[in-house]
């Protein structure tokens, strides 16, 4: 099923979910992802293996961490190769003054949000989709 495209209906179908759980960054010098952790991202890169797993995870399995966010999900089927979606709402982000780390899915795009600015990216997002709808 492909996704959309047409960034109108991107912006004004989009369902933003923030989820409960504190998520964080870690860097695994090894290519393999120890047993027992879950990451909601995994990313080979040159330097290791990038996870993004709860802070609870990488404290239990004592991972160094770094950017303790929160994800929201925009809940919309993006295309992969749809043009300007996630550039308009990183961009409405930073106006505010904040950074944030998207991540695409195949059928979503996800969003990782300094976690005491959580609540300040739904308010932004959800006044993108009341714009978008006119």
């Amino acid at each position: 099923m492909a996704g959309g495209h047409d960034l109108k209906h991107l912006l004004s179908g989009m369902a933003p979910v923030l989820d409960d759980d504190i998520y964080v960054f870690v860097t695994l010098p090894e290519r393999d992802v120890p047993p027992g952790l879950c990451p909601r991202m995994t990313m080979q890169e040159g330097e290791g293996t990038t996870v993004i797993i709860t802070r609870d995870a990488a404290m239990a399995a004592g991972l160094r961490y770094e950017f303790p966010c929160r994800m929201i999900t925009l809940n919309v089927h993006s295309a992969l190769d749809a043009i300007g979606f996630l550039a308009k709402v990183t961009t409405r982000l930073a106006g505010l003054g904040m950074g944030v780390n998207p991540v695409a899915g195949f059928y979503h795009d996800h969003l990782f949000v300094p976690l005491d600015r959580a609540r300040d990216a739904m308010t932004a997002l959800g006044e993108m989709v009341r714009e978008a709808r006119g």
